[in-house]
């Protein structure tokens, strides 16, 4: 497949993406406090090869290295992540200086390469002293984050347009609180749906607090979505593919469009579901400037009444093509941006996240360290085809931001799992431009 930077209009932005955790490492240093994932971390058998995040990809001490790589590869923007525990010391909201000073300087070298910033308040890493609160199960929580966005904006706001409450709502309460494979790393239906809603109340007091506090930025969420399409066409594969939307998507793209929850999932959810106060939902549903959408990859199920809560199972088609941990299906990307544009109504709206892993291995060719990451380069290509159809139907798409920069932490798979366009030696911290990274430069150059 052959394809040129003029699929997409001229002012298209294309962007990489990173976050905090994942990348920055200097767990203990400069004042940094420990977060929930430090936390999950040292526990026993959280991670899949026992690693951390302590010292990740060293990008504390290595951003402008990892400024140029951006720069080189001829990206517009780079969406990052702040640390809150690194930048605000206690639940009093004493700012920790040297932390803030560090996105300080990261926001000026971008700048400086003329690399646009779009910034994500929450990547999942609270506060242990918020966690020894309740975490996001306790309310005080959700304000202790309006606080911090707005502090936050008011140090950052000059230079950053764009601001990100939230990345990925789901994977932050359900995937948390109900499955346990993240941190906090709890098995129960009612915290998760808990957690969720005080996530999404947070989400709401800062987008009302930044609006006060900043005119002229652009306020924003960027949830994860997972197409759900049904096994077969019958009504009650179709049900089921409904109701796992409903917990996905719905339960979160619904409170967002003032909608209130799907009133499906809460006659399932029951005597599960959260405490809700006056107001909440109203807030909730603010208006925001944009929206990011994260996709990956799509999901398949039928009916199966032994199939717990929600009578499913997940049970993908034969033919899709596979990644180191997912199956592709590039088609899911335009029907996931049809469906934010006709059925939600969305504008400006964001790719922010999309990528692939893959396994793979340095090998020296003349003299140069190369990492040949063909089925990327094929990912890459076919999301960037959906990306241009949804436009060409009436999409308002703004960007992309490909997953990620370079490979990380990358949670409960700890270093076993690569979706970077950079390799990186964890043992040396050496970067080495995939063939990706390689192909993107040509692409954008075209």
């Amino acid at each position: 497949m052959n394809i040129k930077k003029d699929i997409f209009p001229k002012n298209f932005l294309f962007g990489t993406a990173t976050s905090a955790y994942q990348i920055e490492g200097a767990a203990n240093e400069d004042g940094r406090k420990p977060s929930i994932w430090d936390d999950f971390c040292h526990q026993p058998n959280r991670i899949i090869d026992g690693s951390s995040g302590d010292i990740a990809c060293d990008h504390y001490h290595r951003y402008q290295e990892d400024l140029d790589l951006i720069k080189t590869t001829n990206l517009d923007a780079y969406r990052f992540s702040i640390s809150w525990p690194r930048v605000i010391s206690n639940r009093s909201g004493k700012i920790n200086q040297a932390g803030l000073d560090f996105y300080q300087r990261l926001t000026d070298g971008l700048l400086e390469r003329n690399i646009a910033p779009y910034v994500t308040l929450y990547h999942w890493d609270l506060p242990s002293y918020w966690e020894e609160k309740g975490g996001w199960l306790n309310r005080d929580t959700a304000k202790a984050f309006q606080e911090y966005a707005v502090i936050m904006a008011e140090k950052l706001g000059d230079r950053i347009p764009h601001w990100i409450t939230h990345n990925e709502m789901w994977c932050a309460s359900f995937l948390s609180y109900e499955i346990g494979v993240m941190a906090p790393g709890t098995h129960d239906m009612a915290k998760a749906l808990q957690a969720a809603h005080n996530i999404m109340l947070s989400h709401g007091l800062a987008i009302e607090a930044l609006r006060e506090t900043r005119s002229d930025i652009k306020l924003g969420i960027a949830p994860n979505y997972l197409p759900s399409y049904p096994s077969s066409d019958s009504e009650e594969d179709k049900r089921a593919a409904h109701t796992f939307d409903g917990y996905f998507n719905r339960w979160f793209l619904d409170p967002l469009k003032g909608r209130g929850y799907p009133q499906d999932m809460v006659e399932i959810f029951g005597d599960m579901m959260p405490e809700i106060q006056s107001g909440d939902m109203e807030k909730m549903a603010l208006p925001l400037d944009f929206i990011g959408v994260n996709y990956y990859n799509s999901n398949w199920y039928r009916h199966d009444e032994n199939g717990g809560l929600f009578k499913l199972k997940k049970e993908q088609p034969q033919g899709l093509w596979l990644t180191q941990d997912r199956d592709v299906y590039a088609k899911g990307l335009y029907d996931a941006l049809m469906r934010f544009h006709s059925e939600y109504g969305f504008d400006n709206i964001y790719i922010t996240e999309n990528g692939a892993a893959f396994e793979e291995q340095v090998v020296v060719e003349q003299g140069i360290k190369r990492v040949h990451d063909e089925g990327r380069i094929r990912f890459f290509k076919e999301h960037f085809v959906e990306a241009a159809k949804a436009i060409e139907d009436g999409v308002d798409l703004k960007g992309f931001f490909l997953w990620s920069l370079m490979d990380n932490f990358e949670w409960p798979g700890g270093y076993t799992i690569r979706y970077g366009m950079n390799y990186v030696d964890f043992e040396t911290q050496e970067r080495i431009a995939k063939d990706s990274a390689l192909w993107l430069k040509d692409f954008l150059d075209s």
